[in-house]
């Protein structure tokens, strides 16, 4: 029997949200100024009345615009060699730990850019689907390839990722609004499970 788990990040797997985690690293001072400057932007998020797309975009770009690319991978292996476990939901390690790994693919599908979440996947030996940041020549563009991997979008991406592959069973594990149709869409979604 072949499975699949896909693996919501932020919240799901962690603790806490990973994107002011890594940008407040990445940069404390200007973090502050930025996001003093983001606030009214975020409350219209909160009040559904901003595109999240859009908010998330000029917040990392107004830090790691212009950055180089190999500047950014190297603060993002800090960031992981700092966080990593202790961000990370004991029950959530183990589970993934004792995962049976013949037969089976594990996906980390999530809305977070694919700088800081990448060597997270790798320490779960997950294949990674997100939210990927353009770089070019080498510098970080402030754009992001594609869309904003999350809602029905997460789900786009895991078709597409698995459209070479058939499993018997898809167990899917997520923590807020933005992983229902990936976990309406599995065999098995678990809502909140590590929590």
């Amino acid at each position: 029997m072949k499975k699949l788990y896909c693996f919501d990040f932020d919240g799901t797997l962690t603790y806490k949200d990973t994107m002011f985690m890594y940008l407040k690293f990445y940069d404390s001072a200007k973090f502050r100024v930025q996001f003093l400057k983001h606030i009214p932007l975020f409350v219209l998020l909160k009040l559904n009345l901003a595109d999240t797309e859009k908010v998330k975009k000029s917040f990392i770009s107004s830090i790691l615009k212009g950055q180089k690319e190999i500047k950014i991978k190297e603060k993002s292996r800090l960031f992981f060699e700092a966080n990593y476990p202790k961000i990370v939901r004991e029950n959530a390690l183990d589970f993934i730990k004792n995962i049976n790994k013949t037969n089976t693919d594990s996906l980390m599908v999530t809305a977070s850019l694919d700088i800081w979440v990448k060597p997270f996947a790798d320490a779960f030996n997950m294949e990674l689907v997100s939210t990927k940041a353009e770089f070019k020549d080498g510098v970080f563009t402030g754009n992001f390839i594609g869309k904003n991997c999350n809602g029905k979008e997460k789900l786009e991406r895991i078709k597409k990722e698995i459209s070479n592959e058939k499993y018997d069973k898809i167990i899917a594990f997520g923590d807020t609004s933005g992983d229902r149709p990936m976990l309406n869409w599995a065999n098995e979604g678990h809502y909140q499970f590590f929590h």
